[in-house]
């Protein structure tokens, strides 16, 4: 794979509800990471509202590109390639990115990078860790995914395991919210679970058996609601702490089990977390731990490139047209885009 140290990536993440800019400058050298946040837009409605976020984008978006710009000290001319997340997200949202990334490929004559946003997530973690290099293991867990991926190189992933129906982080905002927390939901749980005991209430942890990488948090999810409705129709008393506790151990467990697994199997020395729920104190402190116990040696990213953002997009988009991958202005969404095996 060749490298150049000194080409510009201007990259845009419109995929949920945050409209991001950065620019990166060769491998990891961050100039600007701008990120401009719905959160109080959606938090009314207890979630995200797809046309809104969609407006929203629209209105922000070009103003969010200004600012990255300004803020790396460059100008639009000095850019060398745009990269843009084209899936997983909400399409509507989606399209806003994509439509303003093609403009500026096709008006400064530069190459267009169509990025996987999970991929993303794993390549944040080489902007918080400049001594990070593959292979890895790495631990994807996001509000629409959770997986554990074999990153060999670069440009080449091999799938462990995945998730089979709810993702870790969409089970923490449904439990959230039937518990009548604020949007969003995983910090709150999260908040919340440092003052209960995480065993109060003994709940499922599903395909736990050795072995088997994949993920299923449906069971978890519907045990939780059970628990309440069960305890509300006794007219016994809730302890909201002790709940989100004793749910927060149980992803957890299954988590960091797998995780570990996992890095035996391959005879990997290296545990990489990503993904939004990767902001998770909880989950953070015992996978740290339980690498320790391994001798293992464990990176995750900083709080500002847990959650969506585009510097994770450069970085992804920069080693993919390193390897000679880069899209045509006919590069279209693609809302349920998955993890799949990537290269050799």
């Amino acid at each position: 794979m060749r490298r150049d140290d000194n080409i510009l990536t201007l990259a845009i993440e419109s995929s949920c509800d945050e409209t991001a800019a950065a620019v990166l400058r060769g491998e990891r050298e961050l100039l600007s990471n701008i990120i401009s946040t719905q959160i109080p837009i959606h938090q009314k409605f207890g979630g995200v509202v797809p046309e809104i976020a969609s407006r929203n984008h629209i209105v922000n978006v070009m103003p969010v590109i200004d600012e990255a710009i300004r803020a790396a000290n460059v100008g639009l001319p000095d850019i060398g390639q745009v990269a843009v997340t084209y899936g997983p997200g909400l399409v509507g949202a989606l399209l806003v990115g994509l439509s303003a990334a093609k403009a500026l490929a096709f008006a400064l004559d530069v190459p267009l990078i169509g990025v996987n946003h999970l991929e993303g997530h794993i390549f944040a973690n080489f902007l918080s860790a400049a001594e990070l290099e593959p292979p890895f293991m790495a631990l994807v867990v996001s509000g629409g995914h959770t997986a554990l991926v074999h990153v060999k190189d670069y440009n080449n992933f091999r799938m462990m395991g995945q998730t089979r129906d709810d993702a870790a982080g969409e089970a923490f905002d449904k439990v959230a919210r039937v518990m009548g927390l604020p949007y969003p939901g995983g910090p709150e749980i999260d908040r919340l679970a440092k003052e209960g005991n995480p065993e109060a209430v003994d709940f499922p942890r599903a395909l736990s058996e050795k072995g088997n990488y994949e993920f299923s948090f449906s069971g978890l999810k519907s045990a939780v609601l059970n628990y309440l409705n069960a305890q509300r129709m006794k007219h016994a008393e809730i302890n909201k702490a002790d709940v989100a506790a004793s749910f927060q151990r149980a992803v957890i467990d299954v988590l960091t089990e797998k995780a570990i697994d996992a890095m035996r199997k391959t005879k990997l020395d290296t545990l990489v977390l990503a993904g939004g729920v990767a902001a998770n104190s909880g989950l953070e402190d015992r996978l740290r731990k339980a690498a320790e116990e391994n001798g293992l040696n464990f990176y995750y990213p900083s709080k500002s490139l847990c959650t969506d953002n585009a510097a994770m997009i450069a970085c992804r988009g920069y080693y993919m047209s390193m390897a000679g991958e880069v899209s045509n202005l006919y590069l279209n969404a693609v809302p349920n885009l998955g993890l799949t095996d990537v290269g050799g």
